[in-house]
């Protein structure tokens, strides 16, 4: 229970559920080299950890580690990026490659592939 004040007071507080997914989540990126990909996350987890919220979807592109799209109002993206970054796997996956990442109003998280932004 601490952990989550601690969590909450740091910002950062999806990162449970992004790091409880974190591995499926490296395989759809891997994955997405052949086609996009889809998981299905449960909204209660979502819910749960910050019942005020009203909307939790967010659509983040990620090149060489970073967020290439505004994310700065979303922190459910946010809190994904976060976890993204302190994945060896995830970081050179983003490193050589750019991706999106799509949470939809059902809770189906989708992962592709896509060409960099332009800077």
């Amino acid at each position: 229970m601490n952990s989550k004040l601690f969590l909450f007071t740091e910002g950062q507080i999806y990162t449970p559920i992004w790091n409880k997914y974190r591995p499926a989540i490296l395989q759809l990126m891997i994955a997405s080299a052949e086609k996009p990909q889809q998981y299905k996350m449960y909204s209660h987890e979502f819910k749960q950890l910050n019942f005020k919220e009203r909307s939790f979807s967010f659509t983040m592109q990620v090149f060489k580690g970073k967020a290439v799209t505004n994310i700065k109002k979303s922190v459910v993206a946010k809190d994904l990026l976060t976890v993204l970054e302190v994945s060896k796997k995830a970081s050179e996956l983003m490193g050589a490659k750019a991706y999106e990442f799509k949470l939809d109003k059902q809770f189906t998280l989708h992962v592709s592939e896509c060409a960099p932004a332009a800077s």
